[in-house]
């Protein structure tokens, strides 16, 4: 049975909450640094914009296959243990990028990436809100998701550090994400809750349940991988450096990461449909300016306001989902999420890929501006 609950305003779990936002930095890292850092060696290379929004998709369609698999996955394997291997095989994958510049394998291993990290997000998500009671949901939610952002700061700054030209950006996020899956091996002794597994049917059942929440997590994957991969290349075809697109991932994440406490702050204490709704609108109006901007100080501004913006989206889905939902339901959307996130990236990096090649680079920002406006309109009239 699908339903609303209340929780039991019991104390959190704080050993399991160290591991979930250790696990999704992790994550974030690896996503941060991939997304750019591929993008830009591939166009380095001469491959076509089209390829290199195929490449992306292939993250989306590992991260699909996991979710369609994470009953059977959660049946057979502690939550917890899971993250922990999923951590392990995401650094095992950023290996393969490091060691090999073959691209039929950097397919498999982008696939490979994609269904590991998103384990973790589902994991770590539906956990985080087993382990958190209900008063303190949002600003927990809220440092999460700073933990996220702060990963996803991280990993484009690494590139203009080693550069594009050899492995040894992979190289050193695969070190960093094992030395995390190590620590969070360890702190599983600890934790007094568990991701629970997720029960046969219920992912299209929370999908019937709360389908505005799961399109919030689609419009957050549409913009998010559109900024961080199709805005990369269209900052380099509009005459930016390949230096300043890497920063510019950087001011897309690092603000974001300050701001979500307090966009957790507000949605514990203000209207969480209304939090949703506000931070739509800012993302929209704020991919629609870019091409009209000249100065670089000024688009990274405007850059950062969309990552604060768009970001927020799965902050509040976050947070709204462990307000209603208990149990493998838990499990079930942030599971559905990930789906939602899977096809929206796809959308964002394939789509962008081809009005880059077809079109003009403007075409980008304002497809995703017009994008995320018509999805604040619906969500104006069919709240969470």
């Amino acid at each position: 049975m699908v339903a609303t609950t209340t929780h039991q305003d019991t104390a959190p779990d704080w050993a399991a909450i160290v591991i979930v936002i250790l696990s999704v930095t992790a994550f974030a890292v690896a996503q941060g640094l991939t997304f750019p850092l591929i993008s830009l060696v591939l166009e380095a290379k001469g491959v076509a914009g089209s390829l290199i929004g195929l490449n992306a998709a292939a993250y989306a369609a590992g991260a699909i296959v996991s979710v369609l698999t994470i009953d059977q996955l959660t049946a057979r394997v502690r939550g917890s243990r899971l993250i922990v291997a999923a951590l392990f095989g995401c650094s095992i994958s950023l290996a393969a990028f490091a060691m090999t510049d073959c691209l039929p394998i950097w397919f498999i291993a982008r696939f490979a990436v994609g269904f590991c990290a998103s384990l973790i997000s589902i994991l770590s998500g539906a956990w985080l809100n087993t382990a958190t009671p209900n008063r303190i949901r949002g600003r927990i939610s809220g440092f999460y998701g700073a933990g996220m952002c702060a990963g996803f700061a991280a990993g484009p700054l690494i590139i203009p550090l080693l550069g594009t030209t050899n492995g040894s950006a992979f190289a050193l996020v695969s070190g960093y994400i094992a030395s995390i899956g190590l620590a969070c091996a360890v702190f599983n002794g600890g934790t007094r809750t568990v991701p629970e597994r997720a029960p046969a049917g219920a992912l299209l059942r929370f999908i019937g349940a709360a389908p505005i929440l799961v399109l919030t997590e689609l419009a957050f994957g549409f913009a998010d991988i559109a900024a961080i991969s199709g805005m990369a290349v269209y900052f380099v075809r509009v005459g930016h450096s390949e230096a300043f697109a890497a920063y510019a991932i950087t001011v897309l994440s690092l603000p974001t990461a300050f701001a979500q406490p307090v966009v957790g702050w507000l949605l514990d204490k203000t209207s969480r449909a209304g939090v949703t709704i506000s931070c739509g609108l800012l993302g929209a109006v704020a991919f629609l300016i870019i091409p009209f901007l000249q100065s670089e100080a000024a688009i990274l501004i405007v850059f950062a306001a969309i990552g604060i913006a768009t970001f927020a989206l799965s902050t509040c889905a976050l947070t709204i989902l462990g307000e209603r939902f208990d149990g493998g339901m838990l499990i079930a959307g942030t599971a559905s999420f990930s789906l939602a996130y899977s096809i929206g990236s796809a959308m964002g990096s394939t789509g962008t890929g081809f009005l880059l090649d077809w079109i003009s680079p403007n075409a980008v920002p304002t497809s995703v501006g017009l994008g995320l406006l018509a999805f604040t309109i619906l969500v104006l009239f069919k709240r969470p």
